[in-house]
């Protein structure tokens, strides 16, 4: 489902790629146009039915969901491509990052896997809610290192309203103060063992964000897109420490 949003967005914004991100495979020529509608509708029915097959009602709304949303963020038609629209952009992307991957993905192994309860657990509420941080910044982010074609095809993003520097202390802003209540949430837990490992944990990555963020070259775009891909590497170590929360 991830590759049917992600592709079904560059298949949207293909001139506007040519300007911000010529050497993806849509903008640089290497796949057709064709061969793009292709893998993007293949990769759609796959997954709704692998979904099916697997018979979670939890999974299936998930992908459903997604995929209405991933649909309206990037597709061209009236009413639609909510992109345009920075603040309904963000939403989206909240909804699926923060809300969706965590709810819907915990309900499926809980209920359908295990057959259990529909309990929302102390982990999975903290990792829906320091999600919704790591959700706003990425969806704040992105758009910083393609102002220019944003511009150029009307896209009005926070970045072209605000400026690139404005929207990235914004964002470093958000995690940091992600980074603050997960150390009160981990300061808070009586358990010794998930105490320490949960505030050293986000200590250290809340210090590694500061002193990357530090070094940042806002005349550089490939700086500004390195540190994008960093902050999605900190997304992904935080699920390291998200079972850990007692």
């Amino acid at each position: 489902m991830n590759i049917y949003i992600v592709g079904l967005n560059q298949i949207s914004d293909i001139e506007i790629d040519k300007v911000n991100k010529p050497y993806l495979p849509l903008a640089s020529g290497e796949y057709s146009v064709t061969t793009g509608v292709v893998i993007v509708l293949s990769f759609a029915v796959l997954s709704f039915w692998l979904g099916w097959l697997v018979g979670s009602w939890p999974l299936f709304w998930a992908l459903f969901i997604s995929f209405i949303l991933g649909t309206a963020y990037s597709i061209n038609v009236p009413l639609l491509r909510w992109k345009r629209f920075a603040v309904v952009a963000a939403m989206c992307i909240f909804a699926v990052r923060a809300v969706i991957v965590q709810i819907a993905f915990y309900l499926h192994v809980q209920m359908h896997v295990y057959g259990r309860p529909a309990v929302l657990t102390k982990p999975v509420i903290f990792a829906t809610a320091f999600m919704s941080f790591f959700s706003v910044v990425i969806a704040l982010f992105k758009d910083i290192p393609d102002i220019v074609g944003d511009k150029i095809y009307g896209i009005r993003s926070f970045t072209v309203r605000l400026g690139q520097e404005r929207v990235f202390w914004i964002c470093i802003s958000l995690l940091e103060m992600a980074y603050a209540v997960a150390l009160l949430v981990g300061a808070m837990s009586s358990c010794t063992w998930s105490k320490w490992t949960t505030v050293i944990g986000h200590t250290l990555l809340g210090l590694l964000l500061w002193d990357r963020a530090k070094s940042i070259d806002f005349k550089s775009k490939a700086s500004i897109t390195s540190f994008y891909m960093f902050i999605w590497k900190l997304f992904y170590a935080e699920y390291l420490l998200i079972p850990l929360v007692r």
